[in-house]
Protein backbone atom coordinates (compact mmCIF):
# COMPACT_ATOMS: atom_id res chain seq x y z
CA UNK A 1 0.00 0.00 0.00
CA UNK A 2 1.35 3.42 -0.95
CA UNK A 3 0.36 6.98 -0.10
CA UNK A 4 -0.74 8.52 -3.42
CA UNK A 5 -1.79 12.11 -4.11
CA UNK A 6 -4.18 12.73 -7.02
CA UNK A 7 -4.40 16.36 -8.22
CA UNK A 8 -7.24 16.75 -10.70
CA UNK A 9 -9.79 19.55 -11.13
CA UNK A 10 -12.45 17.39 -12.82
CA UNK A 11 -14.43 15.85 -9.97
CA UNK A 12 -15.58 12.77 -11.89
CA UNK A 13 -12.08 11.93 -13.13
CA UNK A 14 -10.64 12.57 -9.67
CA UNK A 15 -13.20 10.30 -8.01
CA UNK A 16 -12.71 7.57 -10.61
CA UNK A 17 -8.94 7.50 -10.13
CA UNK A 18 -9.33 7.46 -6.36
CA UNK A 19 -11.78 4.56 -6.56
CA UNK A 20 -9.45 2.50 -8.77
CA UNK A 21 -6.51 3.09 -6.45
CA UNK A 22 -8.59 2.47 -3.32
CA UNK A 23 -9.52 -0.92 -4.75
CA UNK A 24 -5.77 -1.71 -4.86
CA UNK A 25 -5.58 -0.78 -1.15
CA UNK A 26 -3.55 2.38 -1.68
CA UNK A 27 -3.92 5.33 0.69
CA UNK A 28 -5.34 7.96 -1.68
CA UNK A 29 -5.70 11.69 -1.06
CA UNK A 30 -7.19 14.03 -3.65
CA UNK A 31 -6.86 17.74 -4.36
CA UNK A 32 -9.05 19.73 -6.72
CA UNK A 33 -6.39 22.21 -7.86
CA UNK A 34 -2.65 22.53 -8.15
CA UNK A 35 -2.21 24.99 -5.32
CA UNK A 36 -3.84 22.74 -2.73
CA UNK A 37 -2.07 19.71 -4.16
CA UNK A 38 1.36 21.33 -3.89
CA UNK A 39 0.68 22.39 -0.31
CA UNK A 40 -0.48 18.91 0.71
CA UNK A 41 2.47 17.21 -1.00
CA UNK A 42 5.02 19.32 0.88
CA UNK A 43 3.29 18.69 4.21
CA UNK A 44 2.57 14.95 3.91
CA UNK A 45 5.21 13.70 1.41
CA UNK A 46 3.27 11.15 -0.68
CA UNK A 47 5.06 8.25 -2.34
CA UNK A 48 3.56 9.06 -5.76
CA UNK A 49 1.78 12.04 -7.35
CA UNK A 50 -0.71 11.84 -10.22
CA UNK A 51 -1.39 15.33 -11.55
CA UNK A 52 -3.49 16.87 -14.31
CA UNK A 53 -1.74 19.35 -16.59
CA UNK A 54 -4.44 21.97 -17.19
CA UNK A 55 -5.82 23.21 -13.86
CA UNK A 56 -6.74 26.47 -12.12
CA UNK A 57 -4.54 28.12 -9.50
CA UNK A 58 -1.38 26.19 -10.46
CA UNK A 59 -1.17 24.05 -13.58
CA UNK A 60 0.62 20.70 -13.58
CA UNK A 61 3.93 22.11 -14.82
CA UNK A 62 3.91 24.74 -12.07
CA UNK A 63 3.12 22.10 -9.45
CA UNK A 64 6.06 19.99 -10.62
CA UNK A 65 8.36 23.02 -10.68
CA UNK A 66 7.30 23.99 -7.14
CA UNK A 67 7.90 20.50 -5.79
CA UNK A 68 11.22 20.21 -7.65
CA UNK A 69 12.55 23.18 -5.71
CA UNK A 70 11.96 21.42 -2.38
CA UNK A 71 14.52 18.68 -1.55
CA UNK A 72 11.84 16.81 0.42
CA UNK A 73 9.53 16.50 -2.60
CA UNK A 74 11.90 16.73 -5.58
CA UNK A 75 12.31 12.98 -6.00
CA UNK A 76 8.67 11.92 -5.55
CA UNK A 77 7.57 10.02 -8.72
CA UNK A 78 5.29 12.25 -10.78
CA UNK A 79 2.75 11.13 -13.40
CA UNK A 80 1.07 13.72 -15.64
CA UNK A 81 -2.55 13.42 -16.82
CA UNK A 82 -3.76 15.26 -19.90
CA UNK A 83 -6.69 15.22 -22.30
CA UNK A 84 -4.57 16.55 -25.16
CA UNK A 85 -1.07 15.15 -25.53
CA UNK A 86 0.95 15.91 -28.62
CA UNK A 87 4.66 15.18 -28.92
CA UNK A 88 5.64 18.72 -27.93
CA UNK A 89 3.52 18.59 -24.79
CA UNK A 90 4.86 15.19 -23.77
CA UNK A 91 8.39 16.45 -24.37
CA UNK A 92 7.72 19.49 -22.19
CA UNK A 93 6.43 17.28 -19.39
CA UNK A 94 9.39 14.92 -19.49
CA UNK A 95 11.87 17.79 -19.72
CA UNK A 96 10.23 19.30 -16.64
CA UNK A 97 11.03 16.11 -14.78
CA UNK A 98 7.83 14.04 -15.01
CA UNK A 99 8.29 10.28 -14.76
CA UNK A 100 5.33 9.25 -16.92
CA UNK A 101 2.41 10.57 -18.97
CA UNK A 102 -1.17 9.26 -19.19
CA UNK A 103 -3.56 10.57 -21.84
CA UNK A 104 -7.25 10.78 -20.93
CA UNK A 105 -9.27 8.68 -21.36
CA UNK A 106 -7.07 5.89 -20.02
CA UNK A 107 -7.98 2.36 -18.97
CA UNK A 108 -7.74 0.84 -15.51
CA UNK A 109 -4.85 -1.35 -16.65
CA UNK A 110 -2.95 1.63 -18.07
CA UNK A 111 -3.33 3.56 -14.82
CA UNK A 112 -2.32 0.65 -12.60
CA UNK A 113 0.61 -0.28 -14.82
CA UNK A 114 1.97 3.27 -14.64
CA UNK A 115 1.44 3.43 -10.87
CA UNK A 116 2.98 0.04 -10.15
CA UNK A 117 5.98 0.73 -12.38
CA UNK A 118 6.76 4.04 -10.66
CA UNK A 119 6.27 2.61 -7.17
CA UNK A 120 8.52 -0.35 -7.95
CA UNK A 121 11.28 1.92 -9.22
CA UNK A 122 10.87 4.17 -6.20
CA UNK A 123 11.32 1.19 -3.90
CA UNK A 124 14.52 0.17 -5.69
CA UNK A 125 15.92 3.70 -5.39
CA UNK A 126 14.87 3.84 -1.74
CA UNK A 127 16.69 0.60 -0.93
CA UNK A 128 19.80 1.78 -2.77
CA UNK A 129 19.70 5.08 -0.92
CA UNK A 130 19.45 3.33 2.44
CA UNK A 131 22.41 1.12 1.58
CA UNK A 132 24.47 4.13 0.52
CA UNK A 133 23.48 6.03 3.66
CA UNK A 134 24.55 3.12 5.85
CA UNK A 135 27.84 2.90 4.00
CA UNK A 136 28.35 6.66 4.35
CA UNK A 137 27.74 6.37 8.09
CA UNK A 138 30.36 3.64 8.27
CA UNK A 139 32.81 5.84 6.40
CA UNK A 140 32.11 8.70 8.78
CA UNK A 141 32.81 6.40 11.72
CA UNK A 142 36.18 5.47 10.21
CA UNK A 143 37.00 9.12 9.55
CA UNK A 144 36.18 9.92 13.17
CA UNK A 145 38.60 7.22 14.29
CA UNK A 146 41.34 8.81 12.19
CA UNK A 147 40.71 12.15 13.81
CA UNK A 148 40.75 10.61 17.29
CA UNK A 149 43.80 8.40 16.86
CA UNK A 150 46.73 9.01 14.52
CA UNK A 151 48.22 5.55 15.12
CA UNK A 152 47.76 3.31 12.10
CA UNK A 153 46.60 6.33 10.10
CA UNK A 154 48.17 5.24 6.81
CA UNK A 155 46.52 1.83 6.99
CA UNK A 156 43.09 3.30 7.72
CA UNK A 157 43.43 5.85 4.91
CA UNK A 158 44.37 3.04 2.53
CA UNK A 159 41.25 1.13 3.59
CA UNK A 160 39.13 4.27 3.18
CA UNK A 161 40.46 4.75 -0.34
CA UNK A 162 39.55 1.16 -1.18
CA UNK A 163 36.05 1.75 0.17
CA UNK A 164 35.74 4.93 -1.85
CA UNK A 165 36.90 3.27 -5.07
CA UNK A 166 34.05 0.80 -4.67
CA UNK A 167 31.62 3.71 -4.59
CA UNK A 168 33.02 5.46 -7.68
CA UNK A 169 30.86 3.47 -10.17
CA UNK A 170 27.71 4.43 -8.25
CA UNK A 171 28.76 8.06 -8.03
CA UNK A 172 29.62 8.01 -11.75
CA UNK A 173 26.15 6.64 -12.52
CA UNK A 174 24.51 9.40 -10.49
CA UNK A 175 26.62 12.03 -12.23
CA UNK A 176 25.75 10.60 -15.66
CA UNK A 177 22.06 10.80 -14.74
CA UNK A 178 22.49 14.42 -13.66
CA UNK A 179 24.26 15.26 -16.91
CA UNK A 180 21.16 14.18 -18.86
CA UNK A 181 18.89 16.61 -17.00
CA UNK A 182 18.28 20.01 -18.52
CA UNK A 183 19.91 22.86 -16.54
CA UNK A 184 17.41 24.29 -14.11
CA UNK A 185 15.81 23.93 -10.71
CA UNK A 186 15.25 20.16 -10.87
CA UNK A 187 18.86 19.42 -11.88
CA UNK A 188 20.18 21.79 -9.20
CA UNK A 189 17.97 20.14 -6.59
CA UNK A 190 19.06 16.63 -7.61
CA UNK A 191 22.70 17.74 -7.48
CA UNK A 192 22.18 19.12 -3.98
CA UNK A 193 20.57 15.85 -2.89
CA UNK A 194 23.54 13.92 -4.27
CA UNK A 195 26.01 16.16 -2.45
CA UNK A 196 24.15 15.79 0.84
CA UNK A 197 23.70 12.02 0.52
CA UNK A 198 27.35 11.41 -0.45
CA UNK A 199 28.99 14.20 1.53
CA UNK A 200 31.55 11.92 3.21
CA UNK A 201 32.54 10.23 -0.04
CA UNK A 202 32.88 13.55 -1.86
CA UNK A 203 34.94 15.03 0.98
CA UNK A 204 37.28 12.07 0.96
CA UNK A 205 37.43 12.12 -2.84
CA UNK A 206 38.87 15.63 -2.71
CA UNK A 207 41.56 14.52 -0.26
CA UNK A 208 42.96 11.78 -2.51
CA UNK A 209 46.06 12.88 -4.46
CA UNK A 210 45.67 12.58 -8.23
CA UNK A 211 41.95 11.87 -7.88
CA UNK A 212 41.66 12.02 -11.69
CA UNK A 213 43.44 8.66 -11.78
CA UNK A 214 40.50 7.12 -9.91
CA UNK A 215 37.87 8.57 -12.25
CA UNK A 216 37.30 8.05 -15.94
CA UNK A 217 38.28 11.08 -18.09
CA UNK A 218 34.59 11.72 -18.85
CA UNK A 219 33.67 11.29 -15.20
CA UNK A 220 36.46 13.60 -14.07
CA UNK A 221 35.24 16.33 -16.42
CA UNK A 222 31.65 15.99 -15.21
CA UNK A 223 32.70 15.97 -11.55
CA UNK A 224 34.61 19.22 -12.10
CA UNK A 225 31.82 20.79 -14.15
CA UNK A 226 29.31 20.05 -11.38
CA UNK A 227 31.84 21.11 -8.72
CA UNK A 228 31.90 17.67 -7.11
CA UNK A 229 35.71 17.62 -7.13
CA UNK A 230 38.11 20.51 -7.23
CA UNK A 231 39.60 21.47 -10.58
CA UNK A 232 43.30 21.00 -11.22
CA UNK A 233 45.33 24.07 -10.21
Amino acid sequence: MAKILVIEDEELVRANIAELLDAEEHDVVTAENGFLGALWAQEHLPELIICDVMMPELNGYEVLETLSENPDTAMIPFIFLTAMADKAEIRQGMTSGADDYLTKPFSRSELLEAVNTRLSKREIVHRQYNRERERAENLQEKISKIQANTQGKDHVIEQLQQDLEKSIPKLNLAIQMLSKLEPGARRDCCLQILKEACNDEISLLNQIPDVQNVLTPEGSALYQELEIVESNP
